[in-house]
């Protein structure tokens, strides 16, 4: 089962060789096709129509969805049993990606009905309940919702008050209660639906056809920031009647459901930020070339030349964690099934297994979005503040991504929270590589000057520092605070920061050297500028949030102390020329006039 693959959280501890991980130069002639046509779509489909979705046109993306239907598109990640395509995860991630770069009012409305829409029933369904069910979902025929933010329960999902009776005779719960956020519920027709049982501990999942009829009212479209055409209504229930064998698995089994559903959603979040970066950066470096200011076109100024190679570098390190991290859990289901799970198993706990991954990519990549996107904004200048120009409303739309699939501040917590329990339980020794790490600061450092003549080599010995400085950092608040630590908020995330800034470095850092070794140096020059250039970002941010981190926590000579390793495992030996890497990156951006990377 384990091959080469690594385990969720373990690329911390454990070191990563080039060649095992997958890269978006990995995609095969049948996933380079599946881009190709799902881009086509986008281009045709949405792109070209930009201005319905953003005067709420609510029946073209409705009409728009069942488009992608007829295309195959919203079956990728069904089994071929009830309907689908039956494809692995990097299939499931790429469609994702490249259909919703465009918009994010159909993105909302796409990930929205595969994501949690669906999957909870190919996932937790009986096989009765897929078959009726799935099939209809698969194809566009039947859209799908789900109900689980009340409005006295959002983040703390499982406080939901929604009431689920059973009937005297046992045939039917009847639902009582509001939902609220609830995408695509003006045109669903089925909703995934958690409600308490009497005085369960934990809510349950139901199976709720969308019928009028049946005590289920809408409220209004809402009327929001962006994602303008993404149906959002309220949803109301008043004494639904739902079959008994419509429970979406096990009587209070809905919070699991709730927490299982997001982690797949979370990276498909971040797939989903990934073309919207594309399409931002390509839309800027095309107006930066035309626009003219001082007789030359304002793609030769120096701060806009930084502007465009820093929306190109967040753009390739996102893609590079979350192909990375969407092959890995393929990897784990196919291990799985190898193995003898089912399909269901296999799938559910090869995607818990990178709970951790998920998290980070999801804080990592959306607010890449937002910010890629300001500067976007930035670029235009004035121009940029109008609604003419795409980048007014791909700055509103991407603003929602840091708040759904759980907040950004939530997602940090989990990330280390979840790291922590990993490493209780056994799963990813944390323990041995911090107590070497504690063993190293009280040693006395070495002050031979390496040979960095292979190309990453100071690159990757840097990574391996940066983990040290956060095993210290982590290691330490762990031995302070135990089982409290979870009531350390602002520590969390400064530990999350430099958890996040680890993964994404080292993805990038480690496609890179793939292509190198294929492609060779000369051809990838841009590349190797932007690996270099996140790392740099990420040492900085590193050391910043360490510093907070120690700073909380510590005082006096163990302060001290660890604020002596930090210095340590945040130096460079040959500091980079950060200048000219902007300037290569750039230069390559602005003569291909788009993000081609």
């Amino acid at each position: 089962m384990e091959k080469n693959v690594t385990r969720g959280g373990q690329f911390l501890v454990k070191e990563t060789k080039a060649q095992d991980i997958f890269t978006p130069e990995d995609f095969t002639e049948e996933q380079l096709m599946m881009r190709d046509s799902v881009k086509e779509f986008t281009d045709k489909e949405l792109w070209a129509h930009k201005d319905k979705f953003e005067h709420k046109d609510y029946a073209y993306t409705e009409a728009s969805m069942r488009k992608a239907g007829e295309m195959g598109f919203l079956s990728v990640a069904v089994p071929e049993a009830y309907g689908g395509m039956g494809l692995g995860f990097v299939d499931t991630a790429l469609v994702c990606d490249y259909i919703s770069g465009a918009t994010g009012s159909f993105s909302t409305a796409f990930g929205a009905h595969t994501g949690i829409g669906t999957m909870p029933i190919t996932l937790y369904g009986t096989e009765e309940q897929k078959l009726k069910y799935v099939p209809k979902l698969a194809s566009g025929e039947w859209f799908g919702a789900y109900c689980l933010t009340e409005p006295g329960a959002g983040s703390d999902a499982n406080s939901g008050k929604t009431k689920a009776v059973l009937s005297e005779d046992g045939k039917y719960y009847s639902i009582t209660g509001a939902k609220m956020w609830i995408s695509n519920a003006g045109f669903c027709s089925v909703f995934i639906v958690f409600a308490r049982i009497e005085n369960d501990k934990n809510i349950t999942g139901f199976i709720v056809e969308n019928d009028p009829s049946n005590g289920i009212t809408l409220g209004e479209e809402e009327h929001k920031l962006g994602i303008r055409a993404s149906s959002t209504r309220q949803v109301f229930f008043n004494e639904t009647k739902v079959p008994v064998e419509n429970m979406l698995s096990e009587r209070g089994n809905g919070f699991k459901i709730a927490m299982n559903a997001l982690n797949v959603g979370r990276i498909k979040l971040a797939a989903a930020c990934l073309d919207a970066q594309r399409r931002i950066t390509t839309e800027a470096t095309k107006y930066a070339n035309e626009r003219i200011q001082f007789n030359t076109s304002i793609s030769n100024f120096g701060a806009i030349r930084s502007k465009l190679a820093q929306m190109a570098t967040s753009c390739y390190a996102g893609e590079s964690g979350v192909y990375r991290a969407a092959h890995d859990i393929q990897e784990r289901i196919a291990a799985r099934e190898a193995a003898g799970e089912s399909h269901q198993d296999a799938e559910l706990k090869g995607v818990e297994e990178y709970a951790i991954e998920c998290s980070i990519l999801k804080v990592a990549v959306s607010e890449d979005v937002q910010h890629c996107s300001d500067e976007g904004i930035q670029i235009f200048g004035g121009m940029g503040f109008s609604e003419e120009t795409p980048m007014e409303s791909a700055w509103r739309d991407a603003r929602i991504s840091r708040i759904y699939e759980g907040t950004n501040e939530i997602n940090r917590m989990l990330a280390v929270g979840m790291l922590v329990k990993k490493a209780m339980k056994g799963h990813v020794d944390l323990l041995g590589p911090a107590m070497k790490v504690q063993e190293e600061l009280m040693g006395i450092p070495d002050f031979e000057t390496p040979d960095y003549s292979v190309l990453f080599s100071e690159e990757k010995e840097l990574i391996g520092k940066l983990k040290k400085s956060f095993l210290m950092v982590a290691g330490a608040a762990v031995q302070k605070y135990g089982p409290d630590l979870d009531s350390h908020q602002q520590l969390l995330m400064a530990a999350a920061d430099m958890l996040i800034e680890i993964y994404l470095a080292e993805s990038t850092v480690l496609r890179t050297e793939k292509m190198v070794a294929t492609k060779g140096e000369a051809a990838c020059e841009a590349q190797i500028a932007m690996a270099k250039l996140y790392l740099y970002n990420a040492v900085d941010t590193i050391a910043q949030k360490g510093r907070e981190g120690i700073a909380s926590f510590s005082e006096g000579d163990e302060q001290r102390m660890m604020l002596m390793g930090l210095r340590r495992f945040t130096k460079y030996q040959n500091l980079p020329n950060v200048v000219a890497l902007r300037e290569t990156i750039a230069a390559k951006v602005i003569a291909d006039n788009a993000y081609t990377f």
